[in-house]
């Protein structure tokens, strides 16, 4: 049988076969990376297709139909960037798969830029550059244009390396160096930069901070009592309440204003009631879910696992209502000057504009997120379902605040920021703690801990100087960013003048 195999053996014909089935195995490789740039081009010729249509007949077709596009682009670079960070801790702690991840946030994003985008809006439309002081109709559309094509150039090259830069500096930086180009530095409204900067410099801080503070009063009152699950029955529904209750006051306040106003009294009052509400609804919830659990913090990653998913899909919603803006802020600019003829300080954003920034940011997210959300919730510090609890609900506390006020805050620099506040606080913790030591000594199987040795001191600072050093990492990206998204802008510009000259 041997000698027959070997006779009717082909060498020749059987390298052949072997290059055609490579060659089969790398079709058939690079054919599913090409299926998401794929759909986004259906995605970006649709909307290009529906806004011609829309706009038949005027003067302005080709142009608001080009400008769709490009923001239509902007949205799929923010949904596989910015959006990482909101599902990211909760993939990580192993609160949610990935399939569902996305999903939610699909949903949560699109609520929220729908519902609550507008004030936004308006800051990154006319509130950085002074649209009269740009010289005429036309070229305020081509600073706008500008800033959309170099922002989402630049959150594209960013997204493609892996890097979690801010799409709100992008566009922001874009808005900025087209301006400038325009019509020099006297078009820019310095004191809005300013405000806009100390922002994305303070936005990070109060959520590390906020985080911090979740984590403390989770790890004092909780973890380390004798009686964990007693604890967490007691104050679980409690954190659910607050959670609950911050966001109706700002969905009540904000968020439905296009169905009605309410004042921040009465706002206020509605979160009271809501957040009453979750909490009698979830007090029973959780009390069933933790009988016949075992008293150690394995079980209490199961009683925050719900609580994380909410909070992932409250910081869904706040991101979309405050970033939809980088994506169809100038878009919406563009759309005004060129419907009007004139350049206004007023922007009325149509639905449509708000849909193609929504859908877009959920198309993004859905086709090229995975990468991030990967990174951000598993490689950059090692979460649980309370730390990345924690980081959820700071960060959309901080980004919820900031939309209210109109502030286009980077949601990167917030979740991150509540990231490396949560390590922080946790190297501090389990170095100075005293409560912490008393615990380990009382747990005979974590003697090690309550007496480190050199190996263990080693182990800790190693593990501090790879936070430091993603730190290090990700606020260089976000330094040079802007300046980049600016220079870039301005390229755009000048490279525009002569298709705006026709």
């Amino acid at each position: 049988m041997s000698q027959f195999s070997s006779e009717t053996r082909k060498p020749t014909l059987d390298k052949d076969l072997d290059k055609f089935a490579y060659v089969e195995e790398a079709t058939s490789f690079v054919s599913r990376s090409l299926v998401g740039p794929g759909i986004a081009l259906i995605f970006l010729f649709t909307v290009a297709v529906f806004v011609a249509v829309i706009f038949s007949g005027t003067d302005r077709t080709l142009l608001i139909a080009t400008a769709a596009a490009i923001g239509g682009y902007m949205a799929l670079n923010i949904g596989a960037n910015d959006v990482a960070n909101n599902v990211g801790p909760a993939v990580g702690a192993n609160a949610l798969s990935m399939g569902g991840a996305l999903v939610m946030a699909a949903l949560c994003e699109s609520a929220g830029a729908l519902l609550a985008g507008g004030d936004v809006v308006q800051t990154i439309s006319n509130g950085i550059v002074a649209p009269a002081s740009l010289d005429g109709t036309s070229i305020f559309i081509q600073a706008m244009t500008a800033a959309l094509v170099s922002s989402a150039l630049w959150v594209n090259l960013a997204t493609y390396v892996g890097a979690p830069v801010s799409t709100t500096h992008s566009v922001v930086g874009g808005v900025l160096g087209a301006g400038v180009a325009a019509a020099g530095l006297s078009a820019v409204h310095w004191e809005v930069v300013l405000a806009i900067t100390a922002s994305w410099i303070v936005s990070p801080l109060i959520g590390g901070v906020i985080a911090a503070a979740f984590l403390a009063f989770i790890k004092i009152f909780i973890i380390y009592r004798d009686d964990k699950i007693a604890a967490a029955r007691r104050w679980v529904p409690v954190l659910i309440a607050v959670m609950a209750g911050a966001f109706a006051s700002y969905l009540a306040y904000k968020g439905l204003g296009h169905l009605f106003h309410l004042g921040p009294a009465d706002a206020t009052v509605t979160g009271l009631v809501v957040g009453l509400a979750a909490w009698l609804v979830y007090n029973p919830l959780i009390r069933r879910q933790s009988r016949n659990l075992e008293n150690r913090n394995q079980s209490l990653r199961k009683l925050f696992t719900v609580p994380l998913v909410v909070s992932a899909a409250f910081l869904s919603f706040a991101h979309g209502a405050n970033d939809v803006a980088n994506a169809v802020g100038p878009l919406a600019a563009i759309v005004g000057a060129a419907e009007a003829g004139s350049v206004g300080t007023a922007i009325t954003i149509p639905i449509w504009v708000m849909v193609v920034g929504a859908f877009g940011i959920s198309l993004g997210l859905t086709l090229f997120g995975p990468r991030l959300i990967r990174m951000v919730g598993r490689q950059i510090t090692r979460l649980n379902p309370m730390r990345a609890f924690c980081v959820a609900l700071s960060a959309a506390l901080t980004v919820i605040v900031a939309s209210w006020l109109g502030l286009p805050v980077s949601s990167t620099h917030i979740a991150l920021g509540g990231v490396f506040g949560v390590g922080l606080f946790r190297e501090w913790y389990t170095a100075r703690s005293p409560r912490r030591m008393a615990y380990v000594r009382r747990n005979e199987t974590r003697r090690a801990k309550a007496a480190p040795g050199p190996h263990a001191r080693e182990e800790q600072r190693r593990r501090k100087l790879v936070r430091r050093s993603h730190f290090m990492r990700i606020v260089a990206a976000w330094i040079f960013t802007v300046p980049a998204a600016a220079l870039l802008a301005a390229g755009v510009f000048f490279a525009l003048t002569p298709f705006f000259a026709l």
